[in-house]
């Protein structure tokens, strides 16, 4: 309302000057300057005509792959390799841990396989002489050159023998799953890309010490971006998956149709809303740009649309030229609403039957006639 009292101030002023511009002539009387003469414009009845009823709804450009790099073990970062806006790929090195007690685990473990192994190795030396000895008095006891005492303990040192083979080898493979988990825990200290993208958030600097489960950084696929839009309660029965939408995008001079492609199931108990997706295509777009979308609701309203070239911009208004009986061009400040196309629905400003401008409005100013 202030701007508008400003801009109608203003015009008071330059009309007001203008008179006190006149000249006289040589009779004493004032003379009125001539009105300037526009041609080569194009004019437009306004008519009331169906508009679909929309309802416009904000939101935000998301990237629709992203991942958040955390570590699974404590330590300090030693090596930090990239910053934000780096670009990275799949299984490329981040950053590096000095986690010294995994790695001394890991060393402990790997010690561990190789004394087990020895331990079998012992188990089996064992196993064949006793097997030998068994033998060698299975054969002096069929000769009965042995008591059966003495061949039923040979036969004992035999079982015996070979369950501590088993054991020896039961012992390898405890060990080498032990050292194959300190391994990977000792892995854990060179943290990769899980994505290929780009680094658009780093929470950690080179030295800072980190525990399990901490975010790091943030790594977005770019290749493919999704509009997030916030659609109230009230209108998610009537907007489903496959619902047209006109889509502004204002950071890239950007307005095209689509179409909602996922509707998320469950409400924002916090805003009431419901999150519709609607994947981009379009090039140059960065996550967090603001959006907009222009939901049909499925019924029209009678309302007055003008192609969009007639709309003019002037610092916070928003203007088109109109002309009257006597052909003379005269402001009129307009407030807008959605855009279907090429036109532009007017909210507020205009009535039926009056003729506005629609092309050429770069040679109009005000009072010119129009011919």
């Amino acid at each position: 309302m202030r701007n508008y009292v400003l801009f109608v101030t203003i015009l008071l002023t330059a009309a007001l000057s203008a008179a006190g511009c006149s000249k006289k002539n040589d009779a004493g009387k004032a003379e009125v300057a001539p009105s300037a003469v526009v041609k080569g414009v194009t004019l437009e009845d306004v008519k009331l005509v169906a508009v679909p009823e929309l309802l416009e709804v904000v939101g935000n450009v998301r990237a629709r792959t992203n991942a958040v790099v955390s570590p699974r073990i404590p330590g300090s970062i030693s090596v930090l390799r990239v910053r934000e806006g780096d670009r990275v790929r799949k299984g490329q090195l981040l950053l590096q841990l000095d986690a010294q007690e995994n790695q001394a685990n890991a060393a402990v473990a790997a010690a561990a396989v190789d004394e087990a192994r020895r331990g079998l190795d012992e188990a089996v030396s064992h196993k064949k002489l006793a097997d030998t000895t068994f033998a060698r008095y299975q054969n002096l006891f069929k000769e009965q050159a042995v008591s059966r005492q003495e061949f039923d303990v040979r036969q004992t040192e035999k079982d015996v023998a070979a369950q501590g083979v088993a054991r020896a080898e039961s012992r390898v493979k405890q060990a080498q799953a032990g050292s194959r988990a300190s391994t990977t825990m000792s892995g854990y200290t060179r943290i990769t890309a899980p994505i290929s993208g780009v680094i658009t958030s780093k929470q950690a600097d080179l030295g800072a010490t980190v525990f399990p489960g901490q975010p790091l950084m943030t790594i977005e696929d770019d290749s493919t971006f999704q509009l997030e839009l916030a659609l109230p309660e009230n209108i998610a029965t009537r907007v489903k998956p496959g619902s047209p939408l006109q889509v502004t995008l204002d950071a890239v001079g950007l307005s095209f149709a689509a179409k909602i492609a996922e509707i998320v199931p469950a409400a924002d108990p916090a805003s009431r809303t419901f999150i519709a997706k609607v994947a981009l295509k379009q090039k140059g777009l960065k996550s967090g740009m603001f959006g907009r979308g222009a939901v049909s609701l499925g019924t029209t309203v009678n309302g007055i649309t003008v192609p969009k070239q007639a709309i003019v911009e002037r610092g916070a208004l928003t203007i088109v030229w109109t002309l009257g009986k006597d052909n003379i061009a005269r402001m009129r400040i307009v407030k807008v609403g959605s855009k279907t196309g090429e036109r532009v629905e007017i909210l507020s400003g205009l009535s039926a039957g009056d003729r506005v401008v629609v092309s050429g409005v770069e040679k109009v100013t005000e009072g010119a006639r129009v011919e």
